[in-house]
């Protein structure tokens, strides 16, 4: 008799757990280091941390277990050390600044962080196929473009250095475009599932580069003003590269054209360099980026310039959690987090961070990679290159790569509205990935031929 089976996955699950407990074990050290050196003593609310920390990571993969058994075993464990090692080291600039544990942004970051893993586990429950997403394709592009333009918005809009990008609600503040880039993947992969046929049409070839048709760059162009429009009347440099590239990138995955991703690159230095002729800010940014350290840099913010000497005094090895000095560096635990890990843990250490980072996209590609539809790829594939075009922007940033643009770094930075943001996106990235890993249903029974060599047997 001929016996059909399938090749089953393993789930994963309990690697999952082993490497989540590792997660949490270096977390917990990372904070007794930490405190040794702040403050000579193991700090008094580590049994209390790390059993609140254990059980809410603990819960999340119980969720998984129950809801997406299938998801990949390695981005929840990346996300929780990323999370951990953010509220250490911000809790670790709390003590430099005087505050304690009540008092400081580490309990605000800590309860953030719970209500974000609350949310992404209500998503894991409610979202019980990502495929349903693609039937509100243009409600979500509505959505998004509504929360790009809300902090423009009089009353609840506020400009925070300079940068409109906050809405204020009594004591509460919120960055919407944080949530503007989760609804916009989606528009941006339902949309493209339906277009990419037409965008995918040749039309000239100029200097071995084929190029659509010209009737084809509407979508793109729309994409471009709408970006440019994001950086004249918000003053955002940063949500408006992560905005457009996020386009650019999925119309690439979607066509496999090369052309666009020349013409997205064309129209980005074209819009930049217009940006930087007519607004001060834009230049203010070249010169703290290409001479950090003239007498003209300084006098306007010596930021950039202080978080490259931290990062020199930590070196290869760093000085240690706790012994140096990264509460000099304006806004260190938010958009300068960078530099304070890089002064603390060193070179070496700021590369194990990024590695994880990298992991973590990886996974992302690889489910793209995985999944059995359109959407699906595009959307996994969008929302892993936005976070690694966000710790692009954001490493660079701080490095001199590029100019400085105000992003966060996800998990790490302190911000409510950044950690709830990419809770999400990982949660959405495990469903998706749930449905790329779950063996197809076996419905091929015994073929003809084996059944009538099955009867034949029987008579003899």
């Amino acid at each position: 008799m001929t016996v059909v089976s399938s090749f089953t996955p393993s789930k994963g699950r309990n690697v999952e757990l082993g490497l989540l407990v590792g997660a949490v074990a270096i977390v917990l050290l990372a904070y007794v280091n930490m405190g040794l050196a702040t403050t000579g003593t193991v700090p008094p609310s580590l049994v209390a941390t790390g059993v609140g920390f254990l059980a809410v990571t603990i819960a999340f993969h119980l969720v998984l277990r129950w809801k997406a058994s299938y998801a990949d075993p390695l981005m929840l464990p990346i996300v929780t050390l990323l999370n951990g090692l953010g509220l250490v080291m911000i809790h670790r600039l709390d003590i430099a600044k005087g505050d304690s544990l009540t008092e400081g942004v580490a309990l605000r970051q800590l309860m953030w962080s719970a209500l974000a893993v609350a949310i992404a586990a209500t998503v894991l429950v409610l979202l019980r196929d990502h495929r349903i997403l693609r039937r509100y394709t243009y409600l979500f592009g509505a959505i998004g473009f509504f929360l790009l333009v809300l902090p423009l918005f009089p009353i609840i809009g506020t400009s925070i250095y300079g940068s409109r990008i906050w809405i204020q609600m009594g004591p509460f503040s919120f960055q919407p475009g944080e949530v503007a880039k989760l609804a916009l993947a989606v528009f941006f992969a339902g949309y493209l599932v339906q277009t990419r046929d037409a965008l995918s049409v040749a039309g000239r070839k100029i200097l071995g580069l084929t190029l659509p048709r010209g009737r084809d760059l509407g979508p793109i162009l729309g994409a471009w003003l709408a970006s440019l429009a994001v950086l004249v009347f918000e003053r955002d440099l940063g949500s408006s590269l992560l905005f457009f590239g996020l386009f650019v990138a999925m119309l690439y995955v979607a066509t496999e054209r090369v052309s666009w991703i020349v013409i997205g690159l064309s129209l980005f230095c074209a819009g930049a360099y217009v940006a930087f002729l007519i607004f001060g800010h834009v230049q203010t940014r070249v010169l703290l980026w290409l001479d950090t350290f003239s007498p003209e840099a300084l006098a306007q913010s010596d930021q950039l310039a202080k978080g490259l000497m931290g990062m020199a005094s930590g070196g290869m090895f760093g000085t240690g959690l706790g012994r140096g000095r990264p509460d000099l560096t304006y806004f260190a635990e938010s958009d300068f987090i960078v530099p304070s890990f890089g002064e603390e843990i060193g070179l070496i250490g700021l590369f194990a961070v990024l590695v994880l980072y990298a992991l973590l996209v990886q996974r992302g590609l690889r489910t793209s990679l995985g999944t059995r539809d359109g959407f699906g790829k595009l959307l996994a594939a969008g929302l892993s290159f936005s976070m690694a075009l966000q710790c692009f922007v954001v490493v660079g940033g701080v490095t001199r790569v590029i100019p400085l643009t105000g992003l966060t770094m996800p998990f790490l930075s302190s911000g409510g509205s950044s950690l709830l943001a990419n809770w999400t996106l990982v949660a959405i990235l495990l469903r998706i990935s749930d449905h790329a890993r779950r063996p197809l249903p076996d419905t091929a029974g015994p073929s003809p031929v084996a059944e009538a060599r099955t009867e034949v047997v029987r008579l003899r």
